[in-house]
Parts: C-alpha cells; sequence; structure tokens
C-alpha cells in the first residue's frame, strides 16, 4: 500500500517504524520528516502538511491509497477534509470534529451532551472571568489555554498568581478554562474510530513534567511506559462505554464524523474514570510505547477506520512484553531550547538490544553531515523488555550512549512499576 504520512516529530517516526515492520511492504512517504524519518523512507519537504488542497492533489498524483495525517495543527487546520472530499482515505479527522483538541471548550460541550464524566470547568475570555472562576473552584488550580499550545498550555498550581498570570498569558491569544483539580493516577488510552465505532490499543502512562518526582514545568511530555498493570481489567471497557462511544456517536450525531485516533486523557479518581482531555491524533511520547507491542497490523487499523469498516474486527492484539520510552530535550526546554547541537553516538545506542530511536527534532548539518537538534524534545528513546526493570535499564544504556551537550532527561520513568 501506499502511504503518505503527515508531520516530523517522534509520533510520526513511531508511525512509520510500525507500518514498515509488516510484512505487506508498504511504499511509505513522509512530509516533511526529520533527519531520522528520512533515513528510513522518503521525505517530500517541500509539501506543506498545512496545505490541504496540496497534499489532496499531491496524493492523487502519486497514487497514494492512505494518508495518515500525524500532528494536531494540520488536522485542526481541516487538511482531512479535502482528501475526503476527492475520496482518498485519511486516518484524521475533519476540522470540526478535530476542534475536540483544538478548543477546549469545544471538548466539554461534546463531553456534556454526551454525558461523558469529567471535571466540572469555567470558561474566561477576560481577566475578571478569570479571577472569579479560580476563586469559584478553588486551589489547586487548573488552567487551561483553549486552544493548541504544544502540550503546555496547562498550569496546576496551588500559587494563585501564578494561575492568573498563566490565565493571563494566554487570553491575550483567545480564551481559557478554568477546571476542577482532579486527584489521581493518570492514564492515556487511543482509540481507532470510524466515525461510528471504535478498537482500543493499549493503555499507557505518559510523564508531563519536566524533572523527576513530577517536578518542574510542564512539557509536551517526557517518557511513558506500557501496558500499565495496576490497572482493574474492566478499565478499557468502561472506557468505551462511558467515554468513548458516547464522544463519537454525539460527534456523528451532529454530522461532524469523528474518523482517525481518539486520545482519551484521563485520570482514575475515587468517582471513578474521568475525562481531563480529548486529543485528536496519536500522543507522544505514548506512541512509541504503545506500537511496539502492536501484533495487529497498523494498517489494517488505520484503512479500516479511513474507510468505516471497524465493525464486526476483532479487538488489536498486543505482545505481552512491556515499553519504556525516555525522551531527550534540549539544554533549556520548554521555555527556550537550545537548538544546532550536535547528536551522536546513536548507532551505539541502537546497538543496546531491543532498542529503536523515534526522531523528533533532528536535521543533517550539511556543512559536517551529521545530526544536529532542531527543537526542544530531539529524540525517543524505545526499549522493550519482558519486565519493566529490563526495559529500564535497555534503555537508560541507550541513552548514557547519545552525546547532545547540554541534554536533560528524566531518570525516574516506569521507575514506579518496575
Amino acid at each position: 500500500m501506499k502511504i503518505l504520512v503527515l508531520g516530523s516529530g517522534a509520533r510520526e517516526h513511531a508511525i512509520i517504524t510500525a507500518l514498515l515492520a509488516e510484512e505487506a511492504g508498504h511504499e511509505i512517504v513522509a512530509a516533511p520528516g526529520n533527519a531520522g524519518i528520512a533515513a528510513d523512507v522518503a521525505v517530500e519537504t517541500g509539501l506543506d502538511p498545512l496545505d490541504g488542497p496540496a497534499v489532496a492533489e499531491y496524493a492523487i498524483e502519486h497514487d497514494i491509497e492512505l494518508v495518515v495525517i500525524g500532528p494536531e495543527a494540520p488536522l485542526v487546520a481541516g487538511v482531512a477534509d479535502p482528501l475526503r472530499t476527492r475520496g482518498i482515505p485519511v486516518f484524521g479527522p475533519g476540522k470540526t470534529a478535530a476542534q475536540l483538541e483544538g478548543s477546549k471548550a469545544f471538548a466539554k460541550r461534546i463531553m456534556e451532551a454526551a454525558g461523558v464524566p469529567t471535571g466540572r470547568a469555567v470558561r474566561a475570555a477576560t481577566v475578571a472571568e478569570a479571577e472569579r472562576a479560580l476563586d469559584e473552584l478553588g486551589a489547586p488550580y487548573v488552567v487551561k489555554a483553549d486552544g493548541l499550545a504544544a502540550g503546555k498550555g496547562v498550569l496546576v498550581t496551588s500559587d494563585r498568581a501564578a494561575a492568573l498570570d498563566h490565565a493571563t498569558q494566554y487570553l491575550r491569544h483567545g480564551s481559557v478554562l478554568v477546571e476542577e483539580f482532579l486527584d489521581g493516577q493518570e492514564v492515556s488510552l487511543f482509540l481507532v474510530s470510524d466515525g461510528h465505532d471504535v478498537l482500543p490499543l493499549s493503555p499507557a502512562q505518559d510523564y508531563k513534567r519536566l524533572l523527576d518526582g513530577d517536578a518542574g514545568p510542564n512539557t509536551g511530555g517526557m517518557g511513558a511506559y506500557s501496558p500499565l498493570p495496576w490497572l482493574p481489567d474492566s478499565f478499557v471497557d468502561e472506557v468505551i462505554d462511558t467515554i468513548a462511544l458516547p464522544t463519537v456517536r454525539q460527534l456523528a450525531k451532529e454530522q461532524t464524523p469523528f474518523i482517525g485516533l481518539l486520545y482519551c486523557g484521563l485520570i482514575v479518581t475515587d468517582r471513578g474514570i474521568r475525562v481531563i482531555e480529548f486529543n485528536a491524533r496519536f500522543g507522544d511520547p505514548e506512541t512509541q510505547v504503545v506500537l511496539p507491542r502492536l501484533v495487529t497490523p497498523l494498517s489494517s487499523l488505520l484503512l479500516a477506520a479511513a474507510t468505516g469498516a471497524l465493525a464486526g474486527m476483532p479487538r488489536p492484539e498486543f505482545a505481552l512484553d512491556t515499553a519504556v520510552t525516555v525522551v531527550l530535550a534540549s539544554e533549556g526546554y520548554p521555555e527556550a531550547p537550545q537548538t544546532g547541537r550536535p547528536i551522536s553516538g546513536l548507532a551505539e545506542a541502537a546497538a543496546v538490544p531491543e532498542v529503536t530511536i523515534a526522531h523528533a527534532a533532528t536535521t543533517v548539518d550539511p556543512a559536517t553531515g551529521g545530526l544536529v537538534a532542531t527543537g526542544g524534545r530531539v529524540l525517543s528513546v524505545v526499549a522493550r523488555g519482558t519486565t519493566f526493570a529490563e526495559a529500564r535499564s535497555r534503555a537508560y544504556e541507550a541513552v548514557s550512549r547519545i552525546d547532545l551537550p547540554g541534554a536533560q532527561y528524566r531518570t525516574d520513568i516506569a521507575a514506579r512499576v518496575s
């Protein structure tokens, strides 16, 4: 199958790696890709993933049989819509349905209409409204930018002044949501949707804070692990019945079918499972630990969702092993990442048994021919093992072999389940 993958991050690299591992022998093109992706498949650096009509024309001219939209920005921009209009199978929701991620207020409205369990939220469009909402819901304060913020639009703090400052920052560009604080273990669950039916992937847990012990600022994710042995066996079924299907069918009822990957950011509270947030695409870094364990061909799931054919398909199968990923970030991330620094030792790291490396922000320096970092989160080091201790040991052994001046990473990923 000829597949076009839009995006340039570790998530897209992990998707491509999973597709390449299949026996079918797919022909894959990525746009725009990164240095790691370019080492594995063809890339089209001149194709703008935010230009829907251009992507559709490219797909037609090159006989693309499936388009997979990786990042949130093209989804929220509506890139899937002209593809579907032209009859091209595309994995990713259209512009309106993608507002499930693009607008926290839209997501809360859909959850309310569908009866999905979530925390209380107050939308604020002015500083005065934000102040009233903070006082109404109380500490710890949870403030979220209403639109996309690259995983850094959320602040949880007991400091009212810091919460108000965060709200004020994002009020310059739109509105914010002040939400009820929910206490418990967080879980990420991906579900493939064809607009009416869903199939679950394996739960994962990510680490959003920059530093060990969940200290420091929020990030796009510093690591993850899967599966989650502490979850009850009924967890996935409960999420499907009370969260995923009601949400997907509410969107279908509103004539905005959700076709693609429904990312459920969940928290297990004393009062039951609650939704923290929805995303409209594979999560990063959870994708890096979920897909390596997937036994069912990923392409079959993506194409079935894109063509409305999930009904009657068996649930995806997963290997019984464990997977851990550790994110290597640039110095200064997330506030002011230092870019342009050389990266070495990747071959040595990849030589560790059961280790793969997903590139997130890398390019080839034309002057030296070596790799350099181009962003905040640079690499995702993924390891598998029969136990979490084995997977962790392999992941951190590989990390120790990589040289990126000033690099930072957490040392406690999956430590509590090892």
